[in-house]
């Protein structure tokens, strides 16, 4: 596959509700999208950094010149066999694994497109339907976080997931927990507490709570594995997990019981798939984590979903949850049992809705030799 140019494009995507989360606020998105060209072949990857380097040291703009300067050239002109060449070709360029997934990605959707198979089964999926469950961030009162999760209870999701933080989190358990004592319920404090809260966060084994997710620093494995040893719930590592090697000692070191896979944070689908192996070989589950992505980063999380290890619902939840009209058609749908059907199409199973990419941009720039 001969990599003909590389078009980076800035889009700006309000979202229907903000999002709350202890980093902040956030009401629109600012996505940087790849497309790949190629013999005709049009294939698209998505930058899930933010706008900020919140979550990660990665933003978009970091991204978009990284991008432009170092890791594109690297792949202008070149035949590429397979997705799974890509990461060596970028190598030489340290980190920046979002900017580096976005490419890879695109590069695994274009050989799926090439070879006229569905990207889930290039990947090594082996289900036809994913389980969702949803993220519900942080609202202003616990009357309106009831509110959320009785709608998304109502719309069929399988788990339901509270972004918490000291001074909000016990008291929203036990309301949410009140109410519907029976739904798979878990909680994601995205680095907000220290070992010293120990005790706090032991209390909440009484919420029967899934797993608790990623409670401290980002950077963690050791001061996780002294949490886990002090409560029953289990830990789930996301932010702290940038690849293999990271779930290899996390898992060794007894760090947590769960692992979230976000494929933009472990810098895209090779090792996003030896994340999944690592957690298969020590019987650990992983579900797949999401980043308030487009229809396009949405896709790819629903096929990587679909390998044999993501046995928990992830965080893969309807188009219509976050925007107001997506950039695919059709738009991602989950039934009313809280399942996405896998696309069995060449590619990504989605198509892109150029008019409204178009639409959308706010920068662009095409690279090519």
């Amino acid at each position: 596959m001969k990599i003909d140019a590389i078009v980076m494009r800035e889009i700006k995507m309000p979202l229907v509700h903000p999002f709350v989360t202890s980093f902040g606020k956030t009401t629109d998105r600012r996505i940087l999208l790849i497309e790949v060209q190629s013999e005709g072949f049009s294939a698209w990857g998505e930058c899930v950094a933010g706008e900020h380097p919140y979550f990660s040291d990665e933003m978009i703009d970091t991204a978009w010149t990284i991008t432009e300067h170092e890791l594109a050239t690297r792949m202008i002109g070149k035949d590429i066999a397979a997705g799974r060449d890509v990461p060596a070709m970028l190598l030489q360029v340290r980190g920046h694994r979002m900017a580096k997934a976005a490419l890879e990605n695109a590069v695994w959707d274009l050989e799926a497109q090439v070879k006229g198979i569905s990207l889930a089964k290039l990947l090594g999926g082996t289900r036809d339907t994913i389980a969702c469950g949803v993220s519900i961030g942080m609202q202003p009162s616990i009357e309106q976080q009831l509110a959320k999760v009785e709608t998304e209870v109502a719309a069929g999701y399988q788990r339901i997931k509270l972004k918490c933080q000291p001074g909000y989190d016990s008291k929203m358990f036990a309301a949410v927990r009140e109410r519907w004592p029976d739904i798979l319920l878990s909680c994601d404090a995205n680095s907000a507490y220290q070992l010293s809260d120990a005790d706090h966060i032991a209390s909440w084994d009484e919420f029967k709570l899934l797993m608790i997710e990623q409670p401290l620093w980002y950077d963690d494995f050791y001061f996780h594995a002294q949490l886990q040893k002090r409560i029953n719930t289990p830990i789930c590592l996301d932010e702290c997990i940038r690849n293999a090697r990271d779930a290899q000692a996390a898992l060794e070191l007894g760090s947590g019981r769960i692992i979230n896979i976000k494929v933009g944070r472990v810098g895209g689908f090779t090792e996003a798939i030896a994340v999944h192996d690592v957690a298969r070989q020590h019987g650990v589950p992983v579900w797949c984590g999401g980043m308030l992505e487009s229809g396009i980063g949405r896709a790819q999380n629903i096929a990587l979903s679909s390998l044999p290890n993501f046995s928990l619902p992830g965080d893969v939840s309807a188009s219509k949850r976050y925007w107001s009209e997506d950039i695919i058609e059709p738009e991602v749908i989950v039934s009313s049992a809280g399942e996405i059907v896998v696309p069995t199409a060449a590619g990504r199973g989605y198509e892109v809705r150029q008019d409204r990419v178009d639409a959308l941009t706010v920068r662009q720039q095409r690279l090519s030799i």
